[in-house]
């Protein structure tokens, strides 16, 4: 039914651009590592409402990767953009069947999903800064949840079913590596590139050292930035900003490190 028309030479193109995307992955700004101090202090003078909300996003992340919980995707949208690129008949493409497509196809579709995605968050992140600290309250587990649907529909894009746990895991490390710093980066690059072990379930949980901690470290670098948003009305210019680059980092982290792991696949199959 579909044709792998992906050749050695394509692949190998690919990898040495996603191998240059990796190499510019760098230290957070200065101003990102300080804007992680806020939070300490905001613990005394942040409403309650909030601190549910934020204790709920924690909780909401450790079913994510149990159960999948509220944030599991549906495929159809995905399977039928990625039928759409590769020219074929809509409704007959499955998830078993896309990493018979060409990469470019995933790519496209990776592409246009990712902007799509950023495109939403750009405008609620300025909607719920209209109301400043009231309506903060629900922008952080919007923002959560759009950014784990994000990274789910790259993988779908890339023929990765989320529904697997071990995906979920996979998962919640892209959203690490777009909110760590250099080091951090780099250790989670190293442990991806291994993801595919003997035990790659067992070692992901022990190396994540507990999803609480992988949720707070990503609340904290919303930093001093999100307290602009606390501003009613000037909050509409910083909550679009921010939750723009906060989905957009995490998408193009998800679609970077998917897209390395199909084109190494497909470079497997060749060989």
């Amino acid at each position: 039914m579909y044709t792998e028309n992906d050749t050695l030479h394509m692949l190998n193109d690919e990898l040495s651009l996603i191998a240059k995307w990796e190499s510019e992955q760098g230290d957070l700004w200065i101003w990102e590592k300080i804007g992680r101090l806020p939070f300490a202090l905001l613990d005394k003078i942040t409403p309650s409402r909030l601190r549910k909300w934020l204790g709920q996003a924690l909780d909401e992340l450790g079913a994510y990767i149990q159960t999948g919980g509220q944030y599991l995707v549906n495929d159809t949208r995905v399977l039928q953009q990625l039928a759409t690129e590769e020219s074929i008949a809509p409704h007959t493409l499955t998830l078993n069947e896309v990493h018979k497509l060409s990469i470019r196809s995933m790519n496209r579709t990776a592409e246009s999903i990712k902007q799509s995605r950023v495109q939403l968050a750009t405008y609620q992140g300025a909607t719920t800064g209209i109301g400043g600290l009231l309506t903060l309250s629900i922008d952080i587990p919007f923002l959560l949840g759009l950014s784990l649907k994000a990274a789910q529909e790259m993988a779908l894009s890339y023929g990765y079913d989320p529904l697997d746990k071990k995906e979920r895991i996979f998962i919640v490390q892209c959203l690490q590596f777009a909110s760590a710093d250099y080091v951090g980066k780099q250790a989670i690059l190293q442990n991806l590139s291994t993801f595919h072990s003997e035990n790659p379930e067992r070692e992901s949980i022990s190396q994540l050292q507990g999803w609480r901690e992988v949720m707070a470290t990503y609340v904290d670098n919303l930093g001093w930035k999100k307290l602009f948003q606390f501003i009613p009305i000037a909050g509409i210019l910083f909550g679009a900003w921010i939750n723009h680059s906060t989905v957009n980092d995490v998408a193009e982290a998800a679609q970077m490190l998917y897209r390395k792991r199909r084109v190494l696949e497909k470079l497997e199959s060749l060989q």
